[in-house]
């Protein structure tokens, strides 16, 4: 936790190491997602001009997505407008759900738009699932394993897999079909299961403009952050194609040394290698070289 708030030279030895010439930084937990009210819209534009002053000391290094008061929809895409016009962000992080709303929530249409506007992505990282949830699914179990199958280990990558499936099946990609979408972990479990939702969903996706396989390799981009096998890495591959797929560590929760270590037991050519090291991340973010 130690190296979490240090942007400095630990962070950029551990780049250097490793190779790493850019980072997107964003803020860790959904405190600025989740407070309410005028305080947590005062709240994430202190964390975006905090991280916009950090990424301005390091602009070739350095880059940011922006936090947003998700709490109060209404405030959500001046903000995003402000951070991207005024601050320089290349999108905006939020963190799973809120209040129980996922983004198909009418009341997010106009943070939506904003993003479309802006042309810039919003990634969803996952977050801790909702004590219903895991009283439910998670409860009795010994202490820690609780934790990490409610979390890390499954729920909370499952609960982002749901959150781009709702978006599909409530029709919000075909309402924002220019809508850029990030999610991390190499794709959620999306890849091994998004043919299936086709298969068992044919009857009942007549409202849906697109199968919903089409409309999220078209509207998502997937990071291999913090997943460092090779085999959900062809399972992405193969599902979501080269195009879609970006080169991330997950910094500092996991080492940038594994991610190199992954990297270099990757077996593409080279213009496909160049795509997933930078080369998507430097169209879909509008990163300067």
């Amino acid at each position: 936790m130690e190296l979490l708030p240090e942007i400095g030279d630990k962070r950029f030895k551990s780049l250097d190491d490793a190779g790493i010439t850019v980072q997107v930084l964003s803020n860790s937990g959904a405190v600025p997602d989740l407070a309410p009210g005028p305080d947590g819209i005062a709240l994430a534009k202190g964390v975006n001009d905090y991280l916009a002053e950090a990424v301005a000391k390091h602009p070739k290094r350095l880059a940011g997505f922006a936090a947003l008061p998700m709490a109060s929809p209404n405030a959500c895409g001046d903000e995003l407008k402000r951070a991207v016009k005024d601050l320089k962000m290349v999108g905006a992080m939020i963190h799973g759900t809120t209040e129980g709303r996922f983004l198909d929530h009418p009341s997010y249409d106009g943070l939506l738009a904003a993003a479309v506007e802006l042309v810039v992505p919003i990634y969803i990282h996952p977050n801790v699932p909702d004590l219903t949830i895991r009283q439910a699914y998670y409860a009795d179990l010994p202490e820690g394993a609780d934790r990490v199958l409610a979390t890390a280990g499954w729920g909370w990558h499952s609960e982002v897999a749901i959150h781009i499936l709702r978006m599909v099946m409530a029709g919000t990609f075909d309402k924002h079909p220019k809508l850029k979408m990030v999610i991390g972990h190499m794709g959620e479990m999306l890849p091994v299961m998004i043919a299936r939702i086709d298969d068992v969903g044919a009857a009942d996706i007549g409202h849906l403009k697109r199968l919903p396989s089409q409309t999220i390799v078209e509207q998502v981009w997937i990071t291999t952050s913090g997943i460092f096998t090779q085999p959900p890495f062809v399972a992405a591959l193969q599902t979501f194609g080269i195009d879609r797929i970006m080169f991330s560590v997950d910094y500092p929760f996991a080492r940038d040394a594994q991610g190199r270590k992954f990297l270099d037991e990757v077996s593409l050519a080279p213009a496909d290698m160049a795509k997933l090291c930078h080369g998507n991340a430097d169209a879909l973010l509008k990163l300067k070289a």
